[in-house]
């Protein structure tokens, strides 16, 4: 409920000074009489005209109150509000090569990766979003949806080892590309994310982006990994070992990728510039919406009139009937 004119409101003070003047007439009004002791008196019980003496005052005060409020023109709004929403299709091709177990983002780079997506995914209600996995071959872990609940978890079981060993990267974008291309939304994005150099498949990084850029889909790339010597993983017998190695990969196909399709490359050194990375694409990819909204209002102020009208007439039968002054 809102008021049309608010400011009648302040007259509500008015009833402060009302109540204090009642409160002292009674007090001078009351009659008097000297005696010696008033013990006796007070096993006398009140009879009930004494105890509802005050109820016109009452009711002149609560129609004193409806009729200001009344003034203030109360009025109840009905809103209906349109939303038009236009979502953004985004695959998400992520590398689950055996160095993406490196622990130069903790605690490693695969399982920072996981965190981050998580939030961003969680963060895009409005848009379908898919998972396509890549190391020496490539997979389709989930086509776009917009059930973000299933592609978290799915997300959550992308894991070392789900694929042979090694770096498809042009593999995993065509991957991603083949997935996303028949799409209907205005905008199209591939996240690809990856800490390797193209060493397996037989679609090249730049053919992929170019079939990328013919579909009109743009691709953010973010290259994962710190700068230096870094803990990199070995497979032994004895299972995964680790050992200091430089951390190097093809960061000019990457940039190549991402300025052809008129996307961004990007370079995570570690988790909190991943998460930033995420946050950048997020604010450069924002979904449109068009709000339109309507509102209907009704008065209502006559309902506080009749009531204060019923509040004085109430009072009228009280003071001339049950609860009459005799002089």
């Amino acid at each position: 409920m809102t008021f049309h004119n608010p400011e009648y409101l302040f007259l509500l003070l008015l009833l402060i000074p009302i109540v204090f003047w009642y409160v002292r007439e009674m007090h001078k009004s009351d009659a008097s009489l000297q005696i010696s002791s008033l013990q006796k008196l007070a096993v006398f019980p009140k009879s009930k005209k004494i105890r509802l003496r005050h109820i016109p005052f009452v009711l002149r005060s609560l129609a004193i109150a409806f009729i200001i409020i009344a003034l203030a023109r109360p009025q109840a709004s009905n809103s209906w509000r349109t939303e038009n929403t236009e979502g953004i299709d985004i695959m998400m091709a992520l590398d689950v090569s055996g160095t993406m177990l490196s622990r130069d983002l903790k605690p490693n780079r695969l399982d920072a990766a996981k965190d981050v997506a998580d939030e961003f995914i969680l963060s895009r209600p409005n848009d379908n979003i898919g998972l396509v996995v890549f190391a020496g071959e490539s997979f389709t872990q989930c086509p776009l949806t917009t059930d973000h609940a299933v592609l978290i978890n799915l997300f959550n079981a992308v894991n070392f080892g789900m694929i042979e060993d090694g770096t498809a990267i042009g593999l995993g974008l065509a991957n991603a590309v083949n997935r996303i291309k028949d799409s209907n939304a205005k905008s199209k994005v591939i996240i690809l994310l990856t800490d390797g150099s193209n060493n397996r498949g037989d679609i090249a990084p730049i053919t992929a982006a170019e079939i990328a850029k013919t579909f009109g889909i743009r691709v953010y790339t973010i290259g994962v990994g710190s700068y230096g010597l870094v803990e990199m993983p070995f497979m032994t017998p004895m299972g995964i070992q680790y050992q200091k190695q430089e951390s190097q990969f093809d960061e000019k196909s990457l940039q190549d990728i991402a300025n052809m399709t008129g996307g961004k490359y990007f370079r995570a050194t570690d988790t909190s510039k991943l998460r930033e990375i995420y946050q950048s694409i997020d604010q450069l990819e924002k979904t449109k919406i068009s709000v339109r909204e309507y509102s209907k209002k009704s008065e209502l102020f006559y309902i506080f009139g009749l009531v204060a009208f019923l509040f004085l007439v109430l009072e009228l039968l009280l003071r001339n009937t049950l609860l009459r002054k005799i002089p």
